[in-house]
């Protein structure tokens, strides 16, 4: 067995104390799972009367149309964020130094506030009375910062000496960005860009503090105006909203995989052009043999005399 290059393969002792490890961390994860369903029973958050609600026509068409606010506030922010991301990126890897000043600026600045702070104050500065798009530009901002600096490092992972063929052919530094450079940072990078979308898509339950209506404002909504047997359903609406969130997670993950493995079949590179049949070259005769003579020929004829 061959050991990483960050730390030496276990040996047999060592083996044994991690599954120790790991059998005794299980049990432990199962038994708070279990205390914590155990209390949440007793307490009747767990009653079938806390599941009915939710078949209620009502209540499905709150989430539905919650469902609908958070995929249009999700739409918005992924497109703002990955076009700000690609105009950052090209800011701070441009070769005019108030652009790159400026760009890194914004993005330091942004990238270190907290986004609560970003969306609260563009809904109560700008979009008082447009909360989705306030919702969208703030988290707009915040990751296309993030995606900034995500494409940055892919084109600095480009070789350099294809951007120097690049502009040994006579292109300009706008061609090579845009032809060379910044399409395979976005290959290279993919992963990394899904994964912040998912960030992206997370992000949007922060809506509520703005009181935009997504899953997480409605369900507060539903769980805080409906009582079952004394008790808001705090709980099972959790539980519901949640699931839909990892839903959406898992859908955006497997689109990214999608994506990612359609690349790798994709056949890329220059076709090479068939071959083009070059003409035989003619095979040069025979040397005369010397005892014959010829135009200008120096032998001796059949009559002992030189050619002409």
């Amino acid at each position: 067995m061959s050991a990483s290059v960050l730390y030496d393969a276990p040996g047999p002792k060592a083996v044994v104390r991690n599954r120790i490890y790991a059998v005794v961390g299980t049990l432990a994860i199962a038994a708070l799972v279990v205390v914590s369903l155990l209390r949440l029973a007793d307490k009747g958050h767990l009653a079938p009367e806390m599941w009915d609600i939710f078949n209620y026509a009502g209540i499905r068409q709150n989430i539905a149309d919650a469902l609908v606010a958070t995929l249009k506030a999700f739409g918005l922010a992924a497109i703002g964020s990955l076009v700000l991301g690609v105009l950052l990126a090209v800011g701070r890897l441009s070769d005019h130094q108030p652009i790159r000043w400026a760009a890194t600026a914004f993005i330091e600045l942004f990238r270190s506030l907290p986004l609560l702070i970003t969306i609260y104050a563009i809904w109560v500065g700008f979009l008082t009375d447009y909360s989705m798009w306030a919702l969208a530009a703030g988290l707009s901002i915040y990751n296309g910062c993030v995606q900034a600096e995500v494409l940055r490092a892919g084109v600095n992972s480009v070789p350099k000496g294809q951007s120097e063929a690049a502009y040994a052919l006579g292109m300009s530094k706008t061609q090579v960005m845009t032809t060379v450079l910044m399409p395979q940072a976005v290959r290279s990078m993919l992963p990394t860009i899904i994964s912040q979308l998912v960030v992206t898509l997370k992000d949007t339950s922060l809506g509520f503090i703005i009181l935009y209506p997504e899953l997480l404002q409605t369900a507060r909504l539903i769980a805080s105006n409906t009582q079952v047997n004394g008790i808001y359903p705090y709980v099972s609406t959790t539980i519901v909203i949640g699931a839909i969130y990892i839903a959406m997670c898992l859908l955006l993950s497997a689109l990214a995989t999608w994506i990612e493995k359609r690349g790798r079949r994709a056949k890329t590179g220059i076709k090479v052009a068939p071959g083009v049949q070059t003409p035989s070259i003619p095979v040069v005769g025979a040397v005369p043999d010397s005892n014959v003579g010829g135009a200008g020929g120096a032998g001796p004829t059949g009559d002992g005399t030189g050619g002409a």
